[in-house]
């Protein structure tokens, strides 16, 4: 047989799984040879999957006609084959979402149901004693996960008693369960991840061989003497660790407001370096505000003369962000470039100088937009010429580094007060015919045909960094749907039901535990983190206001209790150099909070490509 050879596999604890399914063709590395065994499954991936390793299984469900699988999707006929012979289990909706993260309790139960396989015991029906989480178990899938359990296909790394059912499946965690359903490979899996019904433990003490109280035929029967002067009683063993999840986002944001971290070089090599040692795995370096970018850029030089912003002598004669992408890849620490103005730009910027026509405004022909002391404007992202130069800017960055995906806020979209420039009314009213805007600017419908133009151009903005890098993930940082939605025309539910976007961390400020849990449990947060990375932003502090270590440890407790995919904060400096506790104290408490290291969830990477909505 031949040996797949792959380096991200050397020593993971699904290696010999995984080569066997390469060797067999079940399993495809991509294009540079690599498998990512770590990276989250789509559906449209687990459907290719499982239709390589069971081809030919019987059809006997009725088929549904998908609504968002087009005849022409690259994996429509795989869909079609899963849905058709039982390894689907879907929420009992005509759409199929092909871009969203297969969750765990699916991808083992679909397996099951499609292999006909069914739960006898009790034991492995009562899915609360099984795991330290089975309450969480969607009831459409408890029946089949059950059956997934009692034929040993639940993988569960690192322990084999939590579930975790809602969380999205690994590729090594989905090759692992093949392997055990398949005669030929299920001894390449580490047994002690494999879940079980029934706890290993030695017979029961006493008793008589095979009268029915638990003791196998054949084992000796244990005499246990009674003690009458019994010695004191030895000291009770330490409690049992912390539970941390396998994989969180444990994310920071990198600023040039409040912080030098960007602009020298020696400053940003040692805060990688002690993220990487605190076991943070992904870094958000902030890459266009205030009419500039802080990395050498073309398209800006083109567009004002300068390629990085020079009013900072420390970016002169550097690229910061190729240093991070380096550090980063030293450091096992995800690059995300972060968009932050987005649409937005100073007032008196070279950019709105020299191309004053971009700007939109309001219906009294106000452009000024007050945020904080500072004088802003917003460009047109109806204007053609706008969406080009954000477009230029995405394109060169994931074109010409090794970034692991790109990140915008709440700045990719517009206030809703604005859009009654000349250009923007001509082509409402030429779209809606005899109809002047609204002179209400939150008017139902002039609110979605303005946020309908902001989703088509994330469309243009997801495709052009999947036709550069499929495997960059495209993240989201917003505030909640409402408020995004009514004042910012930002629809993100819309955009992540289309696959726009991969991952979401909500900008939870709120100080107050009850505030920041009312965020938390907002119905669209609540279903998009069924489908992909959702991750919640954290504020550490700002500058003159420093928040307690107390809160933040609290906080995170919280998003993780509540199931989430982990946090990033808000900002670097904030994180311990300005606070009013001892620096080492904060540092210690990240310490504590992020130990072990874990990978970060998702949803892209090389084994079977999602294709493009």
């Amino acid at each position: 047989m031949a040996q797949v050879q792959s380096s991200d596999l050397q020593g993971h604890w699904s290696q010999q799984c995984m080569t066997a399914l390469a060797d067999k063709k079940i399993v495809v590395p991509s294009s540079d040879g690599v498998f990512r065994p770590n990276a989250v499954v789509s559906r449209a991936e687990y459907a290719a999957l499982v239709q390589r390793a069971f081809p030919g299984m019987s059809q006997s469900q009725k088929p549904i006609a998908f609504r968002d699988v087009r005849a022409d999707h690259p994996n429509a006929k795989a869909i079609q084959y899963i849905q058709q012979t039982g390894f689907w289990l879907g929420e009992k909706r005509d759409e199929f979402r092909p871009g969203d993260s297969m969750a765990r309790s699916q991808a083992f139960g679909g397996l099951a149901a499609g292999l006909r396989y069914t739960a006898k015991q009790r034991e492995s029906k009562d899915l609360r004693a099984a795991f330290k989480d089975g309450r969480m178990v969607p009831d459409y899938t408890r029946t089949p996960v059950a059956a997934a359990l009692e034929n040993r296909l639940i993988i569960n790394q690192p322990d084999p008693k939590r579930f975790n059912p809602n969380q999205p499946i690994t590729r090594a965690e989905l090759a692992a369960a093949l392997c055990q359903a398949m005669p030929t490979t299920t001894a390449l899996v580490p047994t002690q991840f494999i879940a079980s019904a029934r706890p290993n433990s030695l017979p029961p003490i006493g008793g008589k061989p095979g009268t029915g109280n638990g003791t196998p035929v054949g084992f000796p029967v244990v005499v246990v003497p009674v003690i009458t002067n019994p010695s004191p009683r030895p000291p009770l063993p330490p409690l049992p660790q912390p539970s941390f999840p396998t994989q969180e986002i444990r994310g920071v944001w990198l600023t040039n407001i409040d912080s030098r971290v960007l602009f020298n070089p020696q400053l940003l090599r040692s805060a990688i370096q002690e993220l990487g040692t605190l076991k943070f795995n992904t870094v958000y370096p902030v890459v266009w505000n205030w009419g500039y970018t802080l990395y050498p850029s073309q398209v800006m030089r083109q567009a004002i003369g300068d390629a990085i912003d020079p009013r900072e002598p420390g970016l002169r004669g550097r690229d910061p962000l190729a240093e991070l992408v380096q550090l980063g890849r030293q450091n096992n620490i995800a690059v995300m470039p972060w968009f932050e103005f987005g649409f937005m730009a100073p007032a008196d910027s070279e950019l709105v100088k020299r191309n004053p026509q971009w700007v939109t405004q309001r219906k009294d022909g106000s452009k000024v937009w007050k945020e904080g002391e500072y004088d802003r404007v917003w460009l047109n992202p109806f204007k053609p010429e706008v969406q080009q130069f954000i477009l230029n800017l995405v394109d060169e960055i994931v074109s010409k580094y090794g970034v692991d995906g790109i990140q915008f806020d709440d700045h990719m979209g517009l206030p809703s007060e604005f859009g009654y420039d000349a250009e923007t009314v001509a082509l409402y009213k030429k779209e809606n015919p005899g109809k002047e805007p609204p002179v209400n600017a939150k008017d139902p419908q002039w609110l979605r045909w303005r946020a309908n133009k902001i989703t088509e151009f994330m469309g243009r903005v997801f495709a052009i960094v999947k036709a550069r890098k499929p495997y960059a993930t495209v993240s989201l940082s917003p505030n909640s749907q409402t408020f995004s939605y009514e004042n910012y025309l930002q629809d993100w539910v819309n955009w992540r039901r289309l696959g726009y976007v991969e991952e979401i961390l909500l900008q939870a400020y709120r100080t107050d535990p009850t505030g920041f849990i009312s965020e938390l449990v907002q119905p669209d947060i609540q279903e998009a983190k069924k489908h992909i990375p959702v991750a919640i932003g954290v504020l550490t502090g700002l500058r003159n206001k420093p928040m307690p270590m107390s809160i933040i440890e609290q906080k995170v407790q919280i998003a993780r209790d509540r199931g989430f995919s982990g946090m990033s904060f808000f900002f670097y400096e904030t994180m311990w150099n300005l606070s009013n506790e001892p620096l080492q104290d904060r540092k210690s408490s990240f310490q504590r909070m992020f130990t072990p290291p874990v990978t970060r969830p998702s949803l892209v990477g090389g084994w079977l490509p999602a294709p493009l909505p």
